[in-house]
């Protein structure tokens, strides 16, 4: 898959197959859209594109608005999009003049001049340009006009579930581990950097490894304990990870991700690691004194070993 960072020196494609979206998460629904745009260009002998945006529309569109946060951010989305078999990934920034073209003009100017494409594939309820006024209707216009097919994948279910981002944004914000890796079809991973922490964990037997997120955009999961896979320098290891504000025996505002690793022990202070989210142990709990503290976290550990397998 090669990786084009905006609209400037892109090649010329031959027979472009091309699908637009932000394909945050890059969920079953997705993959399922992925999979048809490749099953075409090899059909045609073409090329399978597919344009994304970066920054978020949503940042964009409504700057005071920071309740949004990203399943995938693009570094992420580069990652889980590898696999697929993607011929090309079209990264275009996004922009209040880009959001201010008028639907026609956005096919004209940003599909047609600069893919050609013999066909676009777009999931459903797929709308464009200002005001989102431009939908599978007026591609299915412009098509003669530009000489290009519209196919329209219908919103796809999971056991009997329809899968959104917003879906899978809901059921990770409730803590919901296992049905967000469900509709995503790959597990749910945060990218951190591990920085100096108090060291309670230390004292109570369990050190851990205070994280700070790469991306101030990413969501994070409801609060509580999960059992995750830990990559570290292309290793795995388990970890039992807490998220929450410090209520276990004391009071703290502040948000804090912090994991005990099984089976290791490094210096791991300013080194990045993937957590890769398996399932929800339990919700978050304050209690009494730290011997109380210390007994559940030797259950967590236990509750982790039993739920990885590496």
């Amino acid at each position: 898959m090669k990786i084009h960072h905006g609209l400037q020196n892109l090649p010329a494609f031959k027979n472009a197959v091309l699908t637009i979206g932000t394909y945050d998460g890059v969920h079953f629904g997705h993959q399922q859209i992925i999979k048809r745009l490749h099953d075409i260009a090899k059909e045609i002998n073409g090329e399978s594109i597919l344009l994304t945006f970066d920054p978020h529309p949503r940042f964009v569109l409504f700057p005071d608005d920071d309740k949004l946060k990203l399943i995938s951010t693009i570094d992420e989305k580069e990652e889980l999009l590898s696999p697929f078999g993607l011929d090309h990934l079209v990264i275009a920034e996004f922009s209040k003049e880009f959001a201010s073209m008028e639907a026609e003009d956005y096919v004209e100017k940003i599909l047609v001049n600069n893919f050609h494409p013999k066909k676009i594939v777009i999931g459903y309820d797929h709308h464009f340009g200002k005001n989102r006024r431009g939908n599978i209707n007026l591609l299915r216009e412009l098509s003669v006009k530009y000489n290009f097919e519209v196919e329209e994948i219908p919103a796809q279910t999971l056991q009997e579930i329809s899968v959104s981002s917003t879906k899978v944004r809901n059921a990770l914000l409730t803590g919901d581990i296992r049905t967000a890796n469900q509709l995503l079809a790959h597990p749910f991973t945060i990218k951190g950097k591990v920085i100096e922490g108090d060291k309670i964990g230390k004292v109570l037997g369990f050190p851990t490894a205070n994280i700070e997120v790469s991306n101030p955009h990413k969501l994070i999961p409801a609060s509580g304990v999960y059992a995750v896979k830990l990559k570290i320098n292309d290793k795995f290891y388990k970890g039992a990870l807490s998220i929450g504000y410090r209520e276990t025996v004391f009071d703290n505002s502040k948000l804090t991700i912090e994991v005990f690793i099984l089976d290791f022990d490094d210096d791991l202070y300013g080194k990045d690691l993937d957590m890769i989210f398996v399932d929800h142990l339990r919700p978050q709990i304050k209690y009494e004194n730290w011997d109380l503290l210390k007994e559940q976290i030797a259950k967590d550990v236990v509750d982790v070993r039993n739920a990885i397998q590496l």
